[in-house]
């Protein structure tokens, strides 16, 4: 038998799990191995075991949810075996939207909520979303905590007797619940009678929910990406490729095309004349309507620095304050919560609704979109025109390693060379993903070709320096 290395503690800080959106990696290599979730599940079950600030409950429980994905079998498992060995009870539902987790966290009274998905990215990755008890996302410093248990703690000595080991059971009204949430959101006084949509769920986590939720309310419905086989999820569907479903309303001619990605947090929609209405358009549609009944909190709408600079022209001509945030859906709810903002998004279709739900939900935000429409009187195309772009050329370059940018050897000059010759009528925006191994950059400005050659030439540099 060889002697295991044992990680010294410069190696033990360098590992990081968590990124921007939770933990993601290709499922059955490191961190997304069975052993490695067990131990994942074991630092949360502690965790929670370990909790004193809530009243003292007989059973702490969580609830497990995923998308399609073949590896979600496994992950599940192992997440389930490492939280019973802690003494937690565990409730799986199945397939589920990534909100309908934090909705059913808070209503079944759960300590915490976890989803197993990589969201948009394809089938051979998978990934781990915690929420707390209030349906958010956990914070910055559980994550922390759950890493440090995870790689310099024994939890073995931790587990309890065998007569306190935890118990799993599936829950099978999940989906009806979350249905009926969603649609609970939509004006009581309205329906979508005879409204055609084209709805593609890209083979995931929503094939069965959404439909349902824009049937029950009585629109037609034609479903794309709907037969998922645990490899199909996002291929070449949903909401990173709308292509199809626009194709697909101009074929059917559909009032309206609604694409979710694979866990359903995000939305990108169709116009009836084809065009897309990505996430910027939504929060501009329903943040100028809220606005104009009174419901736009602050009059302020929370976005990113990928969002383009006509939506904040916009906003500021309409008298709404456009806050913008780190990339990433987790920033923009912390910026909601810490100052009282009930709208906020990402250009990618996050959207988030605080009074309604705690994450982003691709349903609840079509909805809203719907119910513009109804209130209005107006098409799709009508309200997609709420302002003009300003020219966006964004590249997604591979790398293979994460560096300080500002260390690399001539990025700073030429990105200042870039700035300069943009001469204040752009901008460029770079950063690594915070859950695929990919840099992306941004250059925003109002000549398309001269913008093209300048993000073509920094993707280039970078490729070589880091790929």
């Amino acid at each position: 038998m060889t002697n295991k290395k044992t990680a010294s503690k410069d190696e033990v800080k360098k590992r990081k799990l968590f990124g921007t959106d939770g933990i993601r990696g290709t499922a059955n290599q490191w961190p997304m191995t069975p052993d490695m979730v067990v131990k994942i599940g074991q630092a949360i079950g502690y965790l929670l075991q370990k909790e004193t600030q809530h009243a003292p409950i007989l059973h702490r429980k969580v609830v497990i949810g995923k998308d399609t994905r073949l590896s979600g079998y496994m992950i599940e498992q192992a997440l389930a075996s490492g939280l019973n060995s802690m003494g937690i009870f565990v409730q799986l539902v199945g397939p589920l939207p990534t909100p309908g987790i934090g909705y059913l966290t808070r209503t079944m009274r759960a300590s915490a909520g976890i989803v197993i998905s990589a969201s948009h990215n394809p089938f051979h990755d998978n990934g781990i979303k915690v929420f707390g008890p209030d349906g958010f996302k956990i914070s910055a410093a559980m994550e922390a905590e759950i890493e440090r248990l995870v790689f310099e703690v024994d939890l073995t000595q931790f587990l309890p007797p065998s007569k306190d080991i935890g118990r799993t059971r599936r829950i099978d009204d999940s989906q009806g619940r979350y249905i009926v949430y969603v649609k609970g959101t939509f004006p009581l006084e309205y329906t979508l009678d005879g409204m055609r949509i084209v709805l593609d769920t890209a083979n995931g986590a929503s094939y069965k929910v959404a439909p349902s939720v824009f049937q029950e309310l009585g629109a037609e419905v034609l479903q794309l990406g709907d037969d998922p086989n645990g490899t199909n999820i996002n291929d070449k569907v949903g909401a990173l490729y709308p292509q199809k479903l626009s194709e697909a309303v101009l074929q059917y001619r559909a009032d309206v095309g609604i694409s979710l990605d694979g866990d359903a947090d995000r939305v990108i929609m169709v116009d009836e004349k084809g065009e897309i209405v990505n996430g910027d358009r939504i929060l501009a549609i329903c943040a100028l309507h809220m606005k104009e009944r009174g419901l736009l909190k602050n009059d302020t709408l929370v976005a990113t620095q990928m969002s383009n600079f006509g939506l904040e022209k916009r906003m500021n001509e309409a008298g709404i304050k456009l806050v913008k945030t780190d990339v990433g859906d987790k920033y923009v709810v912390e910026e909601m919560r810490k100052n009282g903002y009930n709208l906020g998004g990402e250009q990618s279709g996050h959207v988030i609704f605080l009074d309604h739900t705690t994450t982003g939900d691709g349903c609840i935000a079509a909805l809203s979109v719907l119910a513009v429409m109804k209130q209005t009187g107006k098409k799709m195309s009508e309200l997609n025109h709420v302002f003009e772009d300003v020219p966006q050329v964004l590249i997604n370059c591979r790398v293979k390693r994460r560096l300080e940018l500002s260390t690399v050897a001539g990025y700073k000059e030429l990105i200042q060379s870039v700035e300069e010759k943009l001469a204040g009528d752009g901008r460029v925006f770079v950063r690594f993903s915070g859950t695929e191994p990919v840099i992306r950059v941004l250059v925003e400005g109002t000549n398309k070709t001269q913008i093209s050659q300048f993000a073509e030439e920094i993707a280039s540099f970078l490729e070589k320096e880091l790929g």
